[in-house]
């Protein structure tokens, strides 16, 4: 005691003071310091929930972005390969129908040329009658009489027979 003494403390009044000291501690943990530290708790729970879910929320819209570039790249490559199908249809037709043009016009000049062969051919048969007539009418000039028809149509024929071979070599 005399070193309590020797300080100036009165023992009666310490512990008195310690048990004080002891029993707010107590009353504060009881009461007061568990509802805080509770209280603590569930709002550090609510802040680490709320960043867990913005958290999610990001990444949740990294997905749907992501999502939404693949949906439009995927449409920018359909949309691609139906350009190319119709441009595809398109240079078809556009061979299908220069291919039909050309057999129409192929058609349509070789029925020119075989208009051209016939009317050349009937030009050249009314040439030849003209001939003939003109040849008979000349020979009968020079013969001074008419002729009978079997002997008019052997020189016709003479004269034709004479008269082809040049006719297709000036031709």
């Amino acid at each position: 005691m005399a070193f309590f003494d020797a300080f100036g403390v009165d023992l009666p009044k310490l512990i008195f003071q310690v048990i004080n000291f002891l029993l707010l501690l107590y009353l504060l943990n009881r009461f007061l310091f568990k509802s805080v530290l509770k209280l603590l708790d569930e709002r550090q729970a609510k802040i680490k929930k709320g960043l867990e879910d913005a958290e999610t929320a990001a990444r949740d819209r990294e997905l749907a972005r992501a999502e939404r570039e693949a949906a439009v790249e995927e449409a920018r490559t359909e949309a691609q390969a139906m350009i190319a199908r119709a441009n595809k249809i398109a240079e078809d037709s556009r061979t299908e129908i220069l291919a039909e043009a050309k057999a129409q016009a192929e058609k349509l000049t070789e029925k020119a040329r075989a208009e051209i062969v016939a009317e050349k051919e009937k030009a050249m048969a009314e040439i030849r009658s003209q001939v003939a007539d003109l040849a008979l009418d000349a020979a009968a000039k020079l013969v001074g009489a008419q002729m009978d028809g079997p002997t008019q149509r052997r020189l016709v024929d003479r004269f034709l027979a004479d008269v082809k071979p040049s006719a297709k070599g000036g031709s």
